[in-house]
């Protein structure tokens, strides 16, 4: 049986090429890029090369670029660095109800230490309302938060627009970019960002890396206290096998965004088509257009996602009901809740995000497969039997 991955936002397969970059920085290129001999100058280009690349393909200065273990850390050392770094000029920090767990749970953390936090609503396809970041910011607002497009629904957030009102009422801004980097184009000044965070591994890099951009002039307490590397901002031997592969894979995504988005548009609608046209009270969730390319999630009623997953998962196919990162929660999304859909609905979601190796076989194959299994566990279901 071919089996089918269906889950590209959760991890990316490392490209092939990013692999052989990387090989050298594994095996005979392997010094530690802070000693001054040529084993570790030779490790120290490595990292400065890869931080050119990714740099100049997000329009920032190579000194804005603080390479990370991934997303989380990049987040984490956004919003406490940004927190700790002008708690002298306030406490406040504007954010919305459907980030990812990266930005939630350092909002609790800094929240239990005095912080206050204002979780804007979203509407019914995710969208955060820049009137309303601008009606939330007071006097002691240091930092907002939005990410640029969900990573459950794919909403992509009107981040340009909220980047020219925190640039008019002085305050940090910052976006997590890990589902949007390297998948549709990124400009740190068109954004109007001051932090944006991204990871290797969603756009078919390693796992264990990443970055934060910091724009020049922004103050940022360091998140890890140790060395002095990174420019003193962020202590630790630096990962040169998996910086090389990330600056590897930030230019093979960028040499192939336009052609790729425009066919996983089109793979998109044809899976959004099917499952609408061939399952009954199924709904789309998230924006039906300005989303991610490679994006769709449905709440199908009557069946639970878990109940889906397992059956799709026997005919070889892998998908998700949300974000990888807290699919061990029985709770249901926090993103579908805050949509306004009920639990009984948010608990029936199924994300499939599609990726380089997607066919049109491979969609059909979810077509033909999902609707007998819905069937089936309706026919089960003690939530439609009660309906009845």
């Amino acid at each position: 049986m071919k089996r089918v991955y269906l889950d590209y936002a959760a991890t990316t397969p490392t490209h092939p090429d990013v692999v052989t970059a990387m090989l050298p920085y594994l095996n005979d290129t392997f010094g530690n890029p802070s000693s001054i001999h040529s084993f570790g100058q030779e490790a120290k280009g490595a990292i400065e090369e890869a931080r050119e690349t990714i740099a100049a393909l997000i329009g920032a200065k190579n000194d804005e670029i603080v390479f990370t273990s991934g997303g989380t850390e990049a987040d984490n050392f956004a919003i406490k660095g940004v927190a700790y770094a002008n708690e002298h000029r306030g406490n406040h920090i504007i954010t919305n109800s459907i980030e990812h767990h990266a930005v939630i749970e350092p909002l609790k953390f800094l929240e239990r230490r005095g912080f206050k936090v204002t979780y804007l609503p979203v509407d019914q396809y995710g969208m955060v309302d820049p009137q309303g970041v601008r009606k939330a910011v007071s006097e002691k607002t240091i930092l907002i938060s939005v990410m640029h497009a969900n990573n459950e629904i794919g909403t992509i957030e009107p981040i340009a627009e909220i980047g020219r009102i925190a640039k008019e009422m002085g305050v940090y801004f910052h976006t997590d970019a890990a589902q949007t980097i390297g998948h549709i184009p990124i400009k740190v000044n068109e954004l109007g960002v001051d932090l944006l965070a991204i990871s290797a591994h969603k756009l078919y890099g390693p796992k264990g890396v990443g970055a934060l951009y910091v724009r020049k002039g922004t103050k940022v307490a360091p998140f890890m206290h140790g060395g002095e590397q990174e420019r003193r901002r962020r202590a630790s031997t630096e990962n040169v096998p998996g910086i090389v592969g990330f600056g590897k894979a930030m230019q093979i995504a960028q040499n192939e965004m336009g052609t790729e988005a425009e066919r996983l548009t089109l793979l998109r609608g044809g899976l959004i088509e099917g499952l609408l046209e061939r399952i009954d009270d199924i709904q789309l969730n998230g924006h039906p257009r300005k989303r991610l390319p490679n994006n769709v999630n449905v709440s199908v009623q009557f069946v639970e996602g878990e109940s889906m997953l397992l059956n799709l998962d026997m005919e070889g196919i892998a998908a998700s009901t949300g974000s990888a990162c807290s699919s061990s929660s029985l709770e249901p999304s926090h993103v579908l809740l805050a949509l306004g859909l009920p639990h009984e609905q948010a608990h029936g979601s199924l994300r499939f995000t599609l990726g380089r190796e997607t066919t049109e076989e491979e969609i059909e194959r979810v077509l033909e497969v999902l609707p007998p299994i819905v069937a089936k566990l309706r026919s089960m279901s003690p939530l439609l039997k009660s309906r009845v």
